[in-house]
């Protein structure tokens, strides 16, 4: 069974190696330490969800993003979202309401500051 946390720090530093940045220069634009980043990136450290928050706004990542990216990882590459309702054929020219999640991110669009989850 893999860890939350070391799932999320593996997820982290594929962001940061995909956009070729160093440890230094992420955790200077997060304002975390450089030994505490490489902790939370190693799952040696759980990160609060302000940390969280203001590694994604360093590497540019939407922290719902990031959360969706793990959650999948999680499930071993499986879709995070299953329908709730089996869907109903459509006939041509209606329209159907498609199934809610009953947990969902709330967000969608890039903002600096708090961010929230809403169940």
């Amino acid at each position: 069974m893999t860890l939350l946390r070391t799932q999320l720090g593996t997820t982290l530093r594929g962001h940061r190696l995909q956009q070729r940045r160093t440890l230094r220069d992420v955790s200077g634009a997060a304002r975390v330490s450089l030994g505490y980043l490489s902790e939370v990136e190693r799952g040696q450290k759980e990160a609060s969800s302000e940390l969280l928050a203001s590694i994604c706004d360093a590497l540019d990542v939407e922290l719902a993003d990031l959360l969706a990216e793990v959650s999948t990882e999680l499930r071993g590459g499986r879709p995070a979202v299953t329908p709730l309702v089996p869907a109903a054929p459509v006939e041509q020219g209606t329209e159907q309401p498609s199934a809610e999640p009953a947990l969902a991110l709330v967000g969608g669009t890039r903002r600096r500051g708090p961010v929230a989850l809403a169940a």
